[in-house]
This record gives structure tokens, C-alpha cells and sequence, in this order.
């Protein structure tokens, strides 16, 4: 599909300068410097060779088809060359010029014109305001990168230039070999799916990784992950996650940055591995590239050093990985081996003066346990540690097992040569141990993707007829919100249950309704102009009498009143009053880019003061829901806290999946909140006490 960036068999670069530091100057000079072995046809109408290579007025003068033009003229030229590539045969444009989106309303202008060229001309464009492309293994610097980097199985697609130059000077400093690098900036064609796409068919590609600050096409992007991490780990670094860092790379680029936790849960869908900054984002790639993912999540330690084993222990537990419990003959066949004093035990400590060969009898029995799946080995520097010696013995029995094993020789002088020794051994090594543990949890998370059956979102049977009839008499009056009053019949619509209920637009059809509901009752103002009720004193519960009613009434209307003088009220909704249940949220905000975001967490007045909230992109599936479930922190509440009965979990979660559903039917909704919905003991299913939605204008 995009072949032709990364094996082109001749290449132009049109805007070729003599002037070194021109970016034209320099992508030539990179392009010779590299070794790639096809023709490259220097474009400029103002020279008659650069770099001792002749110069061509034009495309059209070249004379030969072309695979891959570079430009690097003035953004305002470059619509018009689109069509000049193309009538020569050039099917693949790299546009490395700056001047577009990310340059204010006429670049804006020019990009989309870019764009329209590209696909009226069937051209495949990465870029504009990009760095370019590299490819080790073919000789291709189609860039104007400081860094050509060696080839390796490692590829990285970049949205920022400068964060993909950093990247690659931090991967050639550490040995981390590229099989193809893309920095793609403004992507007025192709984006980071294709390139995931392009990336997942690559043979020499084994490791994906991106550097992404926003995502257009969230569905593409999910379709896209979610077949290739089925079998290549996708390591995403995405920038703006909080508000300001969201503006940050809007203006950087020029797109939206989008919600974040938008961008979270899709990740999650799709198998793709998030890394959070910088760090463990090397930290992913290093293991990655270098180790096969577990099998399992049970792991073993061996060190030299008690503290670091502790460290070590603490950031498994506290992540999806476990410490292994090594079997009796492993622990005597230790004892046996080892001086009296070792622990035998995981972690296994081989004391501080352990030579080469005690470290042999400890790694060596660690792999052969069948109730381990990784394996981390700690060195610290100590006056008889044989750094050398032991960092050769661990590549020669990790190349001789499946299982991932991981080192962390901790220190900088005196472990130096032992470091290169494990880079050459494609060990994975690390500073600190937590590091280490961080990138084993993330290939455990891979390969626990690789194994999940994608199941298909449910479908349900929901009186469209209703939902329609109230959407669109909300559309005729202009309405953008819908309380509760009218929402509540798009929720029975979606076959939930609601308490008994009926409008009273007076203090006698208060009291009436209230009889007939029975004793207590709760009264809430009705008005799609009050949204918070609470704040404007419109909720009224244990309501025992018809006295209280009444009295009730008058407080809230005259509350109401006062809140918002110009509100349209409905009356007062008379509510039967449930008790029990455990309060929680389910919701839906529609995400620009990646459509509706699905939220649940704890309800009630906790929703805001804890946030404990869980998100995913709908359609959802029965394994998403029971997810979103088991992520909050208050999940044990639900599942039965200290003796409390557990909730009905297969009710709140078909609930998910009906708001997850009447969200993918119904795109005109932007918004909806049940809060709180009632989970009541298992079998007993879940109410919503109250329903607001909101609609696109």
C-alpha cells in the first residue's frame, strides 16, 4: 500500500538547494550520504546540478517514471505540483514544506486544497510540515534527520519531527535498530492508521511505535489497531493529556486535540500499549524488540541485593504481574547449589558477593520452573561482582529460552562494559528495576491481547418509535437538553425501569399523585432548563404526608423560580421513593473523534468529589461492560464489601450496553447521564432514579 516510501527504485527531490542548512540541501545530501542505490533527480529550474548530480527544470524533464518525489518548495506551490507528479507517474509524495494548517486560516486553505489534489490524482502524501522517511535496510534517508540510525525490527511513526529526531538519537545511542521511520505531521493524506496498516504487513517491521498528538478518524484508527496488534505489539506515546497539553497540540498542528480519556479507552479496545512519557515509552520499545512477550504473568527475581528485590517485588504486585512461587524442586535443588545463607525463595538472593557462577545457578533454575514465565536479574556493582562474566552468562541462557528474561544492572561507571554486553545479547537492561517491571507488565498486556476473542457488540430490541417521537418533538421546540420528565421515556423506551412517577402542575395533582404512588415520595422540579436540580433547591425526598407535599410544591416552585427566573417549568415530577441499591453513574458524551464515550463509575453526589470513572468507545462489547465494571477503585462495593450482598452486575452491565447501544443508533444525542442508577442485590436488577440527555443543535 505505501511501498513505494519505503522501497522506491528512484526518488526526486524537487526544491534541491547547493545551499547547506537549506531543508532542499539537506534531504539531498541525505539521500546520497545513505547509499540508496536507484537515481535521484535533483528539481530546480534555478541550478544546473547540486551536489554533483544534475539538475532537472521540472518533473516533466527528467524524462523517467518516478516512485517518490520529495518537496521542498513554498507551501503555496506545492497543490499545483500534485498533478505534475502524477502525470509522470508518481503515485507517493513526501511534502517536508511547512506553511499549512498549522500556520493559521490560509494554510488551512492550502492543506485541504492539498488533500483534494491528492486523492482527485490517486497521489499518496505523507506530510505536509514533516521531517521524512527513513529506511536503514534500503538505504533510504528521504529526510532531513541528523540521525540515520542502524536497521533493526523496530518501526516508529512520529506526528512531531522534532519528538521523532529525539526518538532517534536516543535509539541510536542505545543500539535499538529501525526498520522504517515516518514523521507525518499535519497528515493531509496519510495518517497513523495507514501507517499502522502499512506497518502490520511489513516483514521486516516486529515492533510498531507511534508518537501521536491527535486522531482524526477514531473509528479507522480502532479498526486499524485492533487487526494489527492481534499480532505486533502498537506502542503509542500520545501527547495532551491534560487540557493544557490538548491546546498545546491543537496549535501545534493545527488538529484537535480531543478528550483524552477518549483516546484511554480506545487504546484499551484495540490492544494498543500506551505509553506515558518519554521513558518508558524507550522502555517498551527496548523490550519489545528485544524479548518475546510471557506466556504468563508470574515472575522470578534473582539478585545480588536485597533492597532492589524488594523494589522489584512491590511494582509487581502493584501491577498485572505476579511473583512466582517457585516450585520445591527448584527451591532444593538451590539449596543444594547455593551458600547456606541465599534465600532460595522468590525473590532469590544470591548475596552481595555472588560471583558469575552462583548468578548461573540461580538463573539457570529460575528458566526451568515450570511455575515461572519471566525472569528479572538484578546486578548492583559490589567488590566481588564480576559484572563482565555475569552480564555474558545471562544473554547465553536467555537466547537459550523462550521465556523473557530481563536485567537490571543498576549503577553507571562500573557497569558500562557489562551494559554493552547485554545490548549485544538483545537483553532488555534497565536502570532502575521498576522500569523493567513496568515493560514486562506491557508485554504480558500484549500477549494477553493477542489471545481475546473478539466478541460482537449485542443488539437489542428498544421502542425506536418512542425514542424517535421524542427526539423530534425536542428538535421541533429547538431544545438542546431533555430533563427528566421527557427523558424518562427514552429510558423505559431503552427497556430500563424508573420509579413510579407522575407530572403534577399544581399542589392538589401533587397530593393526588402522591396517593396513589404511595407513601414516602420524592418531589424534583421538572424543567429542561434546570439541569441541577439540587442547586436550585428542586428536590424534595421523604415526603410522608400530604401536608409535606404540598408544602413541597410551593418550596420548589418558588426555588425554581428564583434560581432561573426565566426557566420553562413543567410542573413537579412526584416520584415513588426507592431505598437501597448502591448509587452509580452510566453515561455518554460523544468524543469528536472517536464518537460516543461510554462512562461508568460511582453515582450520586460522588461522581464529581471522586471520579471514579471507567470509559469506553460504543459500540461496546459484554466484555467491555464487565471491564468497565472491574476498573473503578469502587468495584467491591458492588461485588459484596465486607458481607454486603453483591450487586446485580449482569443487570448493570446489560445497562451499559443499552446506553452503548441507544448511542450508536441515535447519533443526534450528544449526551446522557443516568445518575444516580440504583444497583440493587444480584437478581434484583438496577433503576435509574434520573435521566438528562443532551442533543446536537
Amino acid at each position: 500500500m505505501l511501498e513505494h516510501f519505503f522501497q522506491p527504485s528512484s526518488i526526486a527531490v524537487v526544491g534541491a538547494s547547493r545551499t547547506p542548512g537549506k531543508v532542499g540541501h539537506d534531504t539531498l545530501k541525505n539521500l546520497i550520504d545513505a547509499g540508496f542505490e536507484g537515481p535521484i533527480y535533483p528539481v530546480n529550474p534555478k541550478a544546473g546540478d547540486v551536489l554533483g548530480l544534475k539538475c532537472y527544470a521540472d518533473l516533466k524533464a527528467i524524462g523517467q517514471e518516478i516512485d517518490l518525489a520529495v518537496i521542498a518548495i513554498p507551501s503555496k506551490f506545492v497543490p499545483d505540483l500534485i498533478g505534475q507528479c502524477a502525470a509522470v507517474g508518481c503515485s507517493s509524495v513526501i511534502v517536508i514544506s511547512a506553511g499549512f494548517q498549522e500556520a493559521g486560516e490560509e494554510g488551512t486553505r492550502l492543506q485541504a486544497e492539498l488533500s483534494r489534489r491528492c486523492a482527485e490524482h490517486g497521489v499518496r502524501c505523507i506530510g505536509p510540515n514533516c521531517l521524512g522517511v527513513i529506511s536503514p535496510s534500503t538505504g533510504l534517508n528521504a529526510s532531513f534527520s541528523a540521525t540515520m540510525p542502524p536497521a533493526g525490527n523496530v518501526s516508529f511513526f512520529s506526528q512531531s519531527g522534532a519528538v521523532g529526531t529525539a526518538v532517534l538519537d536516543v535509539f541510536a545511542g542505545e543500539n535499538v535498530g529501525i526498520s522504517r521511520f515516518v514523521s507525518y505531521g499535519n497528515k493531509a493524506d496519510v495518517d497513523e492508521s495507514d501507517l499502522i496498516e502499512a506497518l502490520g504487513e511489513d516483514g521486516s517491521t516486529e515492533v510498531i511505535l507511534g508518537y501521536v498528538e491527535s486522531i482524526n478518524d477514531g473509528a479507522k484508527f480502532m479498526s486499524t489497531a485492533r487487526r494489527v496488534t492481534k499480532k505486533k505489539p502498537v506502542v503509542v506515546l500520545k501527547s495532551g493529556r491534560t487540557a493544557a497539553g490538548a491546546r498545546a497540540a491543537s496549535s501545534h498542528t493545527g488538529s484537535l486535540a480531543g478528550a483524552d480519556a477518549a483516546y484511554e479507552a480506545a487504546f484499551a479496545q484495540c490492544g494498543v500499549v500506551r505509553a506515558r512519557n518519554v521513558t518508558t515509552f524507550f522502555d517498551f520499545a527496548l523490550g519489545f524488540s528485544r524479548q518475546g512477550p510471557p506466556n504468563g504473568n508470574r515472575v522470578a527475581i534473582a539478585t545480588n541485593a536485597g533492597g532492589p528485590g524488594i523494589l522489584t517485588t512491590d511494582a509487581i504486585e502493584s501491577c498485572g504481574l505476579t511473583m512466582a512461587t517457585l516450585a520445591e524442586e527448584t527451591e532444593s535443588y538451590l539449596a543444594s547449589k547455593l551458600p547456606p545463607s541465599t534465600n532460595i525463595h522468590n525473590p532469590i538472593d544470591v548475596l552481595g558477593d555472588a560471583k558469575t557462577a552462583v548468578y548461573r545457578v540461580a538463573i539457570e533454575a529460575a528458566i526451568g520452573d515450570e511455575n515461572v514465565d519471566a525472569l528479572i536479574v538484578i546486578l548492583t556493582p559490589q567488590t566481588t561482582t564480576e559484572v563482565e562474566a555475569t552480564a555474558e552468562a545471562i544473554g547465553e541462557l536467555a537466547a537459550g529460552t523462550e521465556k523473557p528474561v530481563l536485567a537490571c544492572f543498576m549503577g553507571s561507571m562500573s557497569t558500562g562494559e557489562g551494559c554493552e554486553i547485554l545490548d549485544r545479547a538483545s537483553v532488555p537492561n534497565y536502570i532502575h528495576p521498576e522500569r523493567a517491571v513496568t515493560a514486562l507488565d506491557a508485554m504480558y498486556r500484549f500477549r494477553t491481547w493477542t489471545e481475546v476473542t473478539h466478541q460482537e457488540p449485542p443488539a437489542f430490541e428498544f421502542g425506536e418509535a418512542a425514542i424517535e417521537r421524542v427526539l423530534g418533538e425536542a428538535a421541533r421546540k429547538g431544545m438542546t437538553t431533555i430533563g427528566e420528565c421527557h427523558a424518562g421515556r427514552l429510558v423505559e423506551a431503552c427497556g430500563l425501569r424508573l420509579p413510579k412517577s407522575a407530572l403534577a402542575d399544581g399542589a392538589d395533582a401533587a397530593a393526588r399523585a402522591a396517593a396513589q404512588i404511595g407513601y414516602p415520595v420524592v418531589m424534583k422540579i421538572s424543567s429542561d432548563d434546570i439541569l441541577h436540580k439540587s442547586d436550585a433547591g428542586g428536590v424534595k425526598v421523604g415526603l410522608a404526608d400530604e401536608a409535606q407535599v404540598r408544602a413541597a410544591y410551593e418550596e420548589i416552585m418558588a426555588g425554581a423560580r428564583a434560581y432561573k427566573a426565566d426557566a420553562t417549568i413543567d410542573g413537579v415530577l412526584v416520584q415513588q421513593m426507592v431505598a437501597g441499591g448502591i448509587e452509580v453513574i452510566v453515561g455518554m458524551n460523544r468524543d469528536p473523534q472517536f464518537g460516543p464515550l461510554v462512562m461508568f463509575g460511582l453515582g450520586g453526589i460522588y461522581v464529581e468529589l471522586l471520579k471514579d470513572v471507567a470509559f469506553r468507545v460504543a459500540p461496546l462489547t459484554a466484555e467491555d461492560a464487565r471491564m468497565m465494571i472491574d476498573e473503578i477503585k469502587g468495584s467491591d462495593m458492588l461485588k459484596g464489601f465486607r458481607g454486603r450482598e453483591p450487586g446485580d452486575l449482569d443487570a448493570l452491565a446489560d445497562c451499559i450496553l443499552r446506553i452503548s447501544y441507544l448511542a450508536t443508533r441515535f447519533p443526534q444525542l450528544t449526551e446522557c447521564d443516568l445518575n444516580p442508577l440504583l444497583v440493587f442485590p444480584r437478581g434484583q436488577g438496577v433503576m435509574a432514579l434520573d435521566a438528562r440527555f443532551a442533543l446536537r443543535q
